[in-house]
């Protein structure tokens, strides 16, 4: 959560996992559980959603991930955030899908890059207060036949 605005609570988290169940039971899809296989040990979340309609790009999908700390830097949110461009682009025939960050967060900027999505512009999250040093965000996105380039 280095990137957010604050830590969730025991109860804010176990509301945020019931609130992903029930948009994958809704719609099929959504941030999916992130394992380790031989491990068979829950570290984080990967996959689709529909942001805010405050956003400033907004109707989307956005590719999103988020993953215990000790598991950044081992590739598991890029070869996840693939899986999930593919599922994105050939299951639910998307033309496009964005993601976005703090400007600070070049660590996810560089998953972006990695998985073929370009920047498109800096915006101001609607959600936080100018003032806040978060506010600041970037905007990368992907296209269908970017995708078909890069997956290549």
């Amino acid at each position: 959560m280095e990137f957010f605005p604050k830590l969730l609570t025991v109860e804010e988290s176990y509301a945020m996992g019931e609130k992903i169940r029930s948009l994958i039971a809704e719609r099929g899809w959504g941030f999916w559980a992130v394992e380790i296989p031989s491990h068979s040990k829950f570290i984080g979340f990967v996959g689709l959603h529909i942001p805010k309609e405050s956003m400033p790009f907004s109707p989307c999908v956005e590719l999103g991930w988020r993953l215990a700390k000790r598991y950044w830097g081992m590739g598991y949110a890029t070869e996840a955030a693939k899986e999930s461009l593919r599922y994105a682009f050939t299951h639910l025939g998307l033309d496009e899908v964005v993601s976005f960050t703090t400007v600070g967060n070049i660590r996810s900027q560089s998953v972006m890059e990695k998985i073929g999505m370009t920047y498109v512009s800096n915006f101001q999250h609607p959600d936080l207060q100018p003032s806040d040093p978060l506010c600041e965000h970037v905007l990368y996105k992907i296209s269908k036949d970017q995708w078909e380039l890069h997956a290549l």
